[in-house]
This record gives C-alpha cells, sequence and structure tokens, in this order.
C-alpha cells in the first residue's frame, strides 16, 4: 500500500553539502519544506578516530544506502569494466559528505566560468581540445561572489584573503578573483613542515598561501575550534569543529519550525502531473512505499545519483527520463584528475603524524590560466598542494621509490625507517567535459532493490594528460627545492568514481545542451531545481563543495524571490 503525504511547499531530496545549505534561506523566508535524507542523523560519538572504521569500512555505523549502489566504470564503450569500488565516494547522514570531507573550501577562478571565450580571446578559439563540449557558464564568478562571501560566514570559513576588492595581499592567494571582505577567521595554524614547503616554494619564487577551510580555527558561532587531531581524511569531528551541513545551517534551518526532516527514506522516484510538472517524490522507508506532494521539488544529491534519479523517473511525458527529452541527462561528466600526483622522499623526518589535509600550503602559479599557454599544448592547470595529514595505516601502502622490493623484511625495514620521511603531493587538475565521456544506467547491474546503478564511461583525454605530465615535471622541482632525495610521480590512473565529480545536469542557457537554467531550475520541467556538482560546466583546480554550496544558495534564493512564478 502506498500512503500519500500531506502536500508541502518544498521537497528535497538529500540534506547533504547542497540540500543542506539550500533549506536555510527557503525556510528563513517561511517557505515550508520536508527534507528527505537516506541516512540518519549522526552524533559526536559516531565519529571515534578509526582509520579502518572511517577509511575502509565506509563508516558502518551509518546507514550507507550509497555504498550498495557503487557506479560501475569503463573507459569506453568497447573497453571491458573495471571492478567495482568497494566503497561509494560520497555517504548518507544528515550533513551528507560534509560530514567526513576535508572541508577545503575554495572558491572558482573567474577564468573557470569562461573557459571557451578566455581561450579563445587569447590563443584562439582552435585550442579547444577536438570532442570537448565545454561551454561559458551562464554566470561569471561576479554573480556568485556574493553567495561565495555569505556562505564563508555563514559556515565559518578560515583562511587569508588575497585579493580585497583588488587589494592583493601575498598572505593569500594571490591569483583569486577578488573578494568584498576578509575571511571570518584566520587558516589553520602552520607546522615546520608546510613552512619548509612554504619556503622552497618562495625560493621558486612562487606565492605559498593556507588552504581556506571550513573548520573553525578559533571559536566560531559558539562552537569549538580545532583540536589538530587528524583523522579529517573521511572522518567527522567529535568536537564539531568542522563546519558541516549538520552543525550549521541545518539546525539553523530546524529552528525557524518549517523544516520537517525525514531520515533513512530512500527515493526511488520524482512523480509528474499531466502537464509534465514535478508532483512530488516516492520514496521507501521502514517498508512502507510514501508519496510526498510538493509544489516544487529541489534534488540535492552527488552527481551519480543525481543522474541516476532522473533517469529512473521516466514517465509519458519524459520517456527517456525526467529532464531528458533534450537527450543531456549524464552529458558532459568528468571528474578530476586528483590521481597522478607526485611523491617525495626525504632524509629526515617531517613529523607528520598529526593534523589535517586541509592544513599545509599550496600554489597557484601553475593553475588554471595564470600562466602562459601560448608555447604549451594543453589547456587548464593545477592547484599544487601538500598537507600536514598523516595515518599510520598509509605506511603499509608507501611507495618504496625503487629502494626496496615491496615485500618482505627488506620492505618491512625500509618502512620503519622512512614511514615518516615521504610525503604525497595533490595536484588537483584541470578537467574538461568530452563528448564521450558520459553517465547512463547499467543494463544488467541493480542495486539490492532491483533499480540499476549508475554507469560511468570517461578516461582522461590528451589535453588531461599532457597537463598531468607537466604539471609533475613542476611539483618535482618543488619537491626538490625542499629538500627531497628522491621523488615519483604516480599514474594518472581510471576515471572512476570519484570525490569530484561533475557534469550530468549541466547549467546552461541552451536547452539543447543543459539540463537545468542559470538558476538551477531544469529546462523542461520548471519547478524542478537540481542542486550540486552535477550542475557545474567545469571542474577548476580546487575542491568543489564551496562552489556547489554557493550555487544551492543562489537557487533557493531564486527560489524565495520568484514563488510565484516557479511553484505555482
Amino acid at each position: 500500500m502506498t500512503i500519500r503525504l500531506p502536500g508541502t511547499d518544498v521537497v528535497t531530496i538529500g540534506l547533504g553539502g547542497a540540500g543542506g545549505i539550500a533549506v536555510l534561506p527557503l525556510t528563513e523566508s517561511g517557505i515550508d519544506v520536508v527534507g528527505l535524507e537516506a541516512g540518519r542523523w549522526m552524533s559526536p560519538s559516531d565519529f571515534a578516530p578509526d582509520e579502518l572504521r572511517n577509511n575502509y569500512r565506509g563508516w558502518p555505523q551509518s546507514v550507507q544506502k550509497a555504498n550498495r549502489e557503487v557506479p560501475v566504470h569503463r573507459a569506453n564503450e568497447q573497453s571491458p569494466e573495471f571492478a567495482r569500488d568497494s566503497l561509494h565516494p560520497m555517504m548518507n547522514a544528515v550533513g551528507g559528505t560534509t560530514l567526513h570531507y576535508y572541508a577545503r573550501s575554495y572558491r572558482l577562478h573567474p577564468w573557470d566560468f569562461s573557459v571557451v571565450s578566455e581561450t579563445a580571446r587569447r590563443y584562439g578559439g582552435d585550442r579547444i581540445p577536438e570532442g570537448s563540449t565545454v561551454e561559458d557558464w551562464p554566470l561569471t564568478y561576479a554573480d556568485l561572489e556574493p553567495f561565495y562571501d555569505r556562505l564563508e560566514y555563514e559556515l565559518g570559513v578560515g583562511g587569508f584573503a588575497g585579493n580585497i576588492n583588488g587589494t592583493i595581499d601575498t598572505r593569500g592567494n594571490i591569483f583569486e578573483g577578488p573578494r568584498t571582505r576578509d575571511y571570518p577567521m584566520p587558516p589553520l595554524r602552520s607546522t615546520k613542515f608546510t613552512e619548509m614547503m612554504s619556503d622552497a616554494a618562495r625560493r621558486l619564487g612562487y606565492n605559498p598561501f593556507p588552504s581556506p577551510a571550513a573548520i573553525n580555527s578559533q571559536i566560531h558561532n559558539n562552537r569549538p575550534a580545532c583540536q589538530y587531531h587528524g583523522f579529517c581524511n573521511r572522518g567527522g569531528c567529535h568536537l564539531e569543529a568542522k563546519n558541516s551541513t549538520a552543525v550549521t545551517t541545518i539546525p539553523k534551518a530546524e529552528a525557524t519550525g518549517n523544516l520537517k526532516i525525514v531520515t533513512e527514506s530512500h527515493v526511488t522516484k520524482i512523480h509528474v502531473d499531466a502537464e509534465g510538472r514535478a508532483s512530488g517524490v516516492e520514496y521507501l522507508r521502514d517498508g512502507e512505499t510514501y508519496i510526498q506532494p510538493a509544489e516544487v521539488v529541489l534534488l540535492a544529491g552527488y552527481t551519480y545519483e543525481n543522474t541516476r534519479l532522473l533517469l529512473l523517473s521516466n514517465s509519458d511525458a519524459y520517456p527517456s527520463g525526467l529532464s531528458n527529452n533534450h537527450g543531456q541527462v549524464g552529458r558532459h561528466y568528468m571528474t578530476h584528475a586528483q590521481r597522478g600526483g607526485v611523491l617525495g622522499l626525504f632524509p629526515h623526518r617531517l613529523n607528520r603524524w598529526y593534523g589535517l589535509p586541509a592544513q599545509g600550503s599550496g600554489i597557484d602559479e601553475w593553475a588554471d590560466d595564470n600562466f602562459d599557454h601560448k608555447d604549451y599544448d594543453f589547456i587548464g592547470g593545477a592547484h599544487f598542494w601538500v598537507s600536514q595529514d598523516s595515518r599510520p595505516i598509509l605506511a603499509s601502502r608507501m611507495n618504496t621509490f625503487g629502494r626496496a622490493p615491496r615485500w618482505g623484511s627488506q620492505w618491512k625495514e625500509f618502512i620503519m625507517e622512512n614511514a615518516d620521511r615521504w610525503v604525497g603531493a595533490h595536484l588537483q587538475k584541470t578537467t574538461l567535459p568530452y563528448e564521450d565521456n558520459y553517465l547512463d544506467l547499467h543494463p544488467t547491474i541493480t542495486d539490492p532493490l532491483g533499480f540499476p546503478v549508475c554507469r560511468i564511461t570517461a578516461e582522461y583525454k590528451d589535453n588531461e594528460k599532457k597537463l598531468a605530465r607537466f604539471t609533475q615535471e613542476k611539483m618535482e622541482q618543488w619537491f626538490r627545492e625542499a629538500g627531497a632525495i628522491d621523488t615519483f610521480r604516480m599514474p594518472l590512473g581510471p576515471m572512476g568514481p570519484s570525490t569530484h565529480a561533475y557534469g550530468g545536469t549541466r547549467m546552461g542557457n541552451d536547452p539543447d545542451t543543459n539540463v537545468v537554467n542559470r538558476w538551477g531550475f531544469s529546462h523542461e520541467v520548471p519547478n524542478l531545481g537540481i542542486l550540486g556538482a552535477s550542475v557545474m560546466g567545469t571542474s577548476g583546480a580546487r575542491n568543489p563543495t564551496l562552489t556547489v554550496q554557493a550555487l544551492a544558495w543562489r537557487t533557493a534564493q531564486h527560489l524565495v524571490e520568484n514563488w510565484r512564478n516557479i511553484a505555482i
């Protein structure tokens, strides 16, 4: 028996990094919201610093619907499928992946919003790689800046501003777009290791800066400062110093009395009415099927799940999936080429057995279009990052730099001697969308309920491979300047499920090449909003979360200001 619930103004599917943001401006304006979340509320006692439980067993203390729906990946349509991962990059809980993310909270560079026009202006239109479907965003950095600013203060982000209204401060990122004011608190503290790397960067003529982080470096909004115990790498914060939506915007929205949260609700379909408008959401909970009617539906899942749910929500009006009559759902998919970093081996101990992934030193000299690409055969760049974070379990997997075998007594001796003498650099590289990189439903593999899982068909192209080799060479120079006695280039690897996945429901003005408009609402279903990195048209060279959240706030504010036109 299906239980039809009383209607509401808005239903959000997902209360993570995006949905957990959108509910605040909606409820503060008096709009009634039902928030459906596949996971449950978690408490500080759930966040033990346990590497095995967090990083390898995928938080078994939570309801991990996602781990039963891990996407399948193949490089191209002729390739065999890779073995499926055991853990999904996302997670299910109130607060979602903001509970276990690194909390590095970057803005995108202005260039990232205008890759096509800026590349053509500077180098000519033929420099866009063949087969790429990249478009300029339908908005600019300046359009999003007020929302970046609001979120940095609402959540609590610490850092040094590098560009306040055109005034440059070398303590921060001198390449960033202009901001209206400084961060609400200073960055996380430096260490001897991060200072060593920063000093080496300066000797090379670079401008190093600390990562902006949604982690309290001091008491903020009545929550404590970080104690630097570490385990933020896929770990939660038992102090609530990491500023997830579960401890920031969601409780504030609940306090308005206009948000009802339904946990452990497994959404299976978005319904439409006779006119093809979204009419509600169907979900499973405790063995029962429910339909939650709503005037507006906000889909706020992960990139893979946003695409999957739209494709599963077919109907007479949308036979190929909801909002997919133009065939754009699942298109323009990309991930950051997060693999392909560089390892450095040092002649002395680095003392990295405490600290956070967001605590470190970065440079942007080789990011985006910050350097002249005239003599290079690729576009884009990478943000270089080395962090204080290290975990004991990584020692068992450390590279031996060709100095010892990978097994036996010599390997053990090498590990014991060098476990605190190596570090990996995170090179976060631009990735472009291409025509033959896409998401769809797998034809045979299903979840436990019998629904097809998402299938990824994607591989890195020549532009991304050339960029990877270039940035690895530059990172090796930085390590050598800092005193490294050896380096090792990690392979780029496959383009499988990623924590930084983009596209599938891209934002743009043209409905023939995009799913949502410049405000995040479907071109085909005017009362369906889509939140998350799935709407982003470029990856940039930075972590996506703050941009996802700024877009979510912008979409919610647009809904508030245009309620009569969208909901009715």
